[in-house]
Order: structure tokens, then sequence, then C-alpha cells
């Protein structure tokens, strides 16, 4: 999807390097979390892959559709928090009609839907937050960035933040993020890599941990048989009288649930549980 090629990037002719000799590649279906201290240039390289900066040397190979929620929201901007994420949805190729459905959807959501006609300079911290990350999962990108996207969030929003990182993760998307919680998304990271001295390291301890039978949902339903493609992967058994049970890791049972639930037609929640 999208890879660095012993990357550098440093500013101004004869400055210092801020990086140098990255190399990264970006699979589909990856959450990959990107540590560092202040000033390592984390930053620098989030917006290299989001190709809001080119690279001094090196390539960047791949050209996914690709949003960005930068650590600093510009909000003098001339939109309302609607007109901002309608004008956005129009660049990334939708129709207007779907750019505004889908902004007032991601606005609800993100419990800011009463601020729709509100202008982006009349907006408090948090809420331009939330239309920071609305922006970037309104057209459904392939590669999201997100640059400390959680801070000024509340808690409901950065929960919902949370579940649409992990349903585009399930949808097919990398996702790629700093913020300064650690354990942010902690149980569903494929991969860590931290920036130390200008190049680009992979954290020892990336693998997967095992997880406990209790560290799952299992969700049982009633209809037909389950599709293939349903976010977070769930682990499908059958039982008896067309029931089914779907086992999924937790961070992916609410947009599991809403597949189910939004499907046409839409199957029959018969419990949730921990197993």
């Amino acid at each position: 999807m999208l890879s660095l090629a012993a990357v550098g990037r440093r500013y101004g002719i004869g400055g210092p390097w801020v990086l140098r000799g990255v190399d990264l590649e970006l699979p589909p279906r990856t959450l990959v979390r990107v540590e560092g201290t202040n000033g390592t240039g984390k930053s620098t390289l989030l917006r290299l892959l989001a190709r809001i900066d080119a690279p001094t040397e090196g390539r960047v190979r791949g050209r996914p559709r690709t949003a960005y929620v930068p650590e600093r929201f510009p909000a003098a901007l001339p939109f309302t928090a609607e007109g901002y994420l309608i004008h956005l949805g129009r660049i990334h190729g939708l129709s207007r009609r779907a750019a505004a459905t889908r902004a007032g959807e991601w606005l609800e959501r993100f419990g800011a839907g009463g601020h729709a006609g509100t202008p982006l300079s009349e907006l408090s911290k948090g809420t331009s937050q939330k239309v920071a990350a609305a922006q970037a999962l309104l057209a459904g990108p392939e590669l999201l960035v997100l640059d400390e996207a959680w801070t000024g969030l509340d808690t409901a929003a950065r929960a919902e933040l949370d579940r649409a990182v992990a349903e585009r993760v399930a949808d097919g998307a990398a996702v790629v993020f700093v913020d300064h919680d650690p354990r942010r998304l902690a149980d569903t990271v494929d991969t860590r890599y931290a920036v130390e001295d200008g190049g680009l390291v992979r954290r020892a301890e990336d693998a997967a941990p095992t997880r406990a039978q209790g560290d799952l949902v299992r969700i049982d339903v009633v209809g037909p048989v389950p599709p293939d493609g349903l976010p977070g992967a769930p682990v499908l058994t059958h039982g008896p009288d067309g029931t089914h049970t779907l086992t999924v890791e937790p961070a992916h049972s609410d947009a599991l649930l809403r597949a189910l639930l939004t499907a046409r037609p839409p199957w029959h929640i018969r419990g949730v549980s921990r197993p």
C-alpha cells in the first residue's frame, strides 16, 4: 500500500537531519503506533506518510487514499463545521449529497451534531478536534494518519475514535498513530516503532499478546450464515436452529454489532457476553 525507502527529511539547505534512512512498509489491515520523546521527529514522519511533506532524500512509494489529523487543527477557516466537512468530502470525490450525509453521521457519532452550523472559528478546542477527526474518516481512507488526534476529545469521543480506527483496520485500511497515552489501542496494535536519533526502530515487544478467553466478546445471532469480511475478523461457530456465535476482540465488538444490525436484512442479536 505505502512504503518508505531510505527516506530522510531536513528543513532548509544544510539544516540538521530530522529523519534519515527510514524504511517502512504499511500493508493493509495494519495498526501501527509511533513512539518517541518530544522533538524526535514523530510528526515529521507522519507528515511524510500523509504526503504533506516531501522527503529530502529517499522515496515514498504508493498512493493510497489518505486522510490526516494534525496535532493542531487549523480552525480559522471560512466554513461552518458541516460546510467544512462537505467541502472536504467533495475534494475526496463524494457527491454533495453523500458528503452532507456522511458529515452529519460523523458529527453525530462524535457528539458534535449540535454544532453543524457553527463557524469553525467559534468552536471550542474539543469540538474542533471532533471536526478534525470527522473530516479524516468521512470518505473511508485507505491510509489514516493520526497525530495526537485524541487530544482535547471528551471520554465518549475518544472511545468513538477508538471504534472508528478499529472499523478502518477491519475494512482493510492501514492506520498509523501517535498518542501520549501508552494504553491507547494497546490491545490491538500490530506494530510499534520508536523514532530515535533520526531513525525508525521497531520495538521488539510488538508481537500481539496472547489474549485470554475473558478478553473476547461473544455475540450470538440468529439468521443466515454471516459472511466473511466482517469487522474484526470474528471467529464463527454454528449452533442448532440457525444460531451462530461470533467471537471478536473488544475493540472490534461495536463495529461488528453495527455491521450486523445495519445489514439488509439485519441479524437478530440474541445476546452479547464475555466467554
